[in-house]
């Protein structure tokens, strides 16, 4: 017996996704007391935790860039229809929901992960090293989608508020499909080197070593158990919104902060992938993991809503507010100084974590 609860233990990975999807069939639309309320938020701390082992599998045996990317798109799409059902259950108030998660999305990456990234992995190996090519490059994307879908809204007159009409919609939605592709395909395909690892002398890590790969067939196995500890994580995020948003309400907070939280909620794999990355002195794919989470971020969630919004009844508010939009170009321009080096020391990570912080006052005390 004791044998057994040992091996059951060593598969907690295996079994918390599919708990998670099964207490997520029991518990959707659904008011939940707060005891079941404290059992979803533990199945969802595991299924976090169980999709960072997955991902990470997978990523050993697809190797990187790609391991990143499976990650990044993976949660990314199960946010977005996370977004387009709370905007579809929420009316009026969740108009700019869909603006709030995705800032939210490009602050946290692009500060919070960026930042302790670079913090940890300077601290424990004197400085953190990366390839300025591609990190540069997807900083660029990353920016200008970000002010193509975040900031135009604000200021185009075709229609009233800080909205787009119509047609600026669906021209942002294809730029953002166009540019996404352009930049996975650069990534993966014509200069997939700019986006590995490389050593203190600027030589590119291409393997691997710290351990063998796994099998095509352990690697199935973890894609498939991903989907379902991401499907967990989401759902389950989901379940426990009308909780945060009471907690919110409560405490006098924006109703913004909702977005904030789901999205700190949902970005929680990438995060602790990003850090262990870091540790491991692999610092250009918690790079990669941080802008690629925020590019998809972006370049999948306007698309979706955008189509979302010929059904969806009320407004899709995109723009942002002057505080906003100053904190997303002191991010841009702070993050281009950073990636211009190639290398990082503890004070850029400071930095980043600074803006991160502000944002996050800023959100709760605008």
């Amino acid at each position: 017996m004791i044998v057994r609860l040992r091996a059951l233990a060593g598969q907690w990975t295996a079994v918390v996704p599919v708990i998670a999807v099964v207490l997520l069939a029991f518990t959707w639309g659904r008011d939940l007391p707060a005891a079941m309320v404290a059992l979803v938020t533990l199945v969802l701390a595991g299924s976090v935790l169980a999709a960072v082992h997955h991902a990470e599998v997978v990523a050993h045996r697809v190797g990187e860039p790609f391991g990143s990317l499976v990650l990044a798109i993976a949660v990314t799409i199960i946010e977005v229809a996370l977004i387009v059902t709370l905007m579809a259950d929420g009316g009026d108030k969740s108009a700019t929901l869909a603006r709030d998660t995705v800032f939210a999305a490009v602050m946290i990456t692009c500060n919070g992960i960026v930042g302790v990234c670079l913090l940890v992995a300077s601290l424990r190996h004197g400085l953190a090293v990366f390839n300025a090519e591609g990190t540069g490059a997807a900083l660029a994307t990353v920016a200008t989608l970000a002010t193509l879908s975040l900031v135009f809204p604000t200021f185009t007159t075709s229609k009233p508020g800080p909205e787009f009409s119509t047609a600026q919609l669906t021209f942002a939605a294809l730029a953002s499909l166009v540019l996404y592709a352009l930049f996975v395909t650069t990534q993966t395909v014509r200069h997939r080197d700019y986006f590995l690892p490389i050593t203190r002398h600027g030589q590119v890590i291409d393997v691997d070593d710290h351990a063998d790969a796994p099998t095509a067939r352990m690697a199935g196995i973890s894609l498939g158990l991903l989907g379902l500890a991401l499907v967990g994580v989401v759902g389950l995020a989901k379940g426990v919104s009308p909780t945060i948003e009471s907690g919110v309400e409560a405490a006098g907070m924006p109703h913004s902060v909702v977005g904030v939280i789901i999205a700190l909620l949902v970005l929680l794999p990438e995060t602790i992938a990003a850090l262990r990355s870091a540790r491991r002195d692999r610092v250009q794919t918690s790079l990669n993991l941080a802008l690629g989470s925020a590019m998809a971020s972006i370049g999948l969630t306007i698309p979706a809503v955008a189509l979302a919004s010929l059904w969806l009844s009320g407004p899709l508010v995109l723009g942002l507010g002057p505080t906003e939009m100053v904190l997303l170009a002191l991010t841009v321009v702070v993050s281009a100084l950073t990636v211009v080096p190639g290398r990082a020391t503890p004070l850029q990570g400071g930095v980043h974590l600074v803006i991160f912080a502000a944002y996050l006052e800023l959100a709760i005390n605008p």
